[in-house]
């Protein structure tokens, strides 16, 4: 197994390897959920010996549902691995306290060693929206062998450029700290119950997507989120910066990426987000005009034949 991120992890399944050698490929992970201990994985779609497989990552606070649209397009033709982070959705667990991240990138990693590739399938087309993208850029480079082609969508390998181009992780991390404690201190705090309503086009949903069903949406998810696992997930990609690590990513890479002339001009878009990826070896870009943060939610039209094309290719 490739597992790079943990030693521990390492020593632990070679001695499992080691003994299953003789049984030959292992059997891919089967449908349905699988458990793991920072990610849940939902496994679901087309199961053809050799098929396609593609990965799903949500962001910030987002459970597996974001991707209820493409995944109802795609799963007669591909196997979905739908990415759940525990907190984001259901139980914290772990998530809970320290970082999670990094945790979480190794874990996508390993179960794509164990459930995909150990399996005799091919390396799986990875598909990750904001934190998302920035996980599956972290596999693609910490685990090149794991990914066979990488989809972002609206997220950059350091979040700080795009509030100061000269920002380093030292300088974001106060205010970092800040944030994430402030949202950490609404854990235990009575939430409303029943339907979310529309917060409107002024709210911090509003910023994230320019439709009531986007915003709704994102309310939604963001009242069941565990505020605990959204201060430290919030804290971590804060203070990440892939850049140094780019050049050792082997698999293509597309970056999709939103404006809205209510947000960023299309010129300052570009800027902000293409030039993060000049280190990235096959690397391509797509601004989708008319959109917020939630692509998928804003312009799903748009972004159905973007990811149809992504897995065409």
């Amino acid at each position: 197994m490739n597992h790079r991120f943990s030693v521990a992890a390492t020593f632990i399944l070679g001695i499992a390897l080691l003994v299953g050698a003789r049984a030959g490929a292992a059997e891919p992970c089967p449908a349905g959920l699988n458990e793991g201990k920072r990610i849940t994985v939902l496994v679901e779609g087309a199961d053809a010996p050799g098929g396609p497989d593609v990965v799903l990552i949500p962001g910030l606070s987002s459970p597996r549902a974001v991707w209820d649209t493409t995944a109802a397009r795609l799963k007669g033709k591909y196997r979905l691995h739908r990415v759940q982070i525990r907190g984001f959705g259901d139980e914290a667990g772990i998530n809970a306290e320290g970082p999670v991240l990094d945790g979480v990138a190794a874990e996508v990693a390993d179960y794509i060693d164990d459930c995909i590739t150990d399996a005799g399938r091919p390396a799986p087309a990875v598909i990750g929206h904001s934190m998302g993208g920035l996980t599956g850029l972290m596999v693609a480079a910490r685990a090149p062998d794991e990914v066979g082609r990488l989809m972002i969508v609206d997220a950059v390998p350091f979040i700080g450029t795009l509030f100061d181009p000269a920002a380093t992780v030292e300088s974001v991390t106060p205010q970092a700290d800040r944030m994430a404690a402030m949202m950490r201190a609404q854990y235990g705090q009575p939430k409303p119950e029943g339907p979310v309503a529309d917060p409107g086009p002024m709210s911090v949903a509003g910023s994230m997507s320019n439709t009531p069903a986007g915003r709704t949406a994102i309310a939604r998810w963001t009242r069941d989120a565990d505020p605990r696992v959204a201060a430290q997930v919030f804290r971590d990609v804060m203070t990440t910066d892939m850049r140094g690590e780019l050049a050792a990513v082997k698999a293509p890479v597309t970056l999709l990426y939103a404006q809205d002339d209510g947000a960023m001009p299309a010129e300052r878009a570009k800027a902000a987000f293409e030039p993060q990826y000049a280190g990235v070896a096959r690397f391509k870009a797509e601004m989708v005009r008319g959109s917020r943060h939630f692509i998928m939610l804003d312009q799903p039209e748009i972004f159905a034949k973007a990811v149809d094309a992504f897995l065409a290719e």
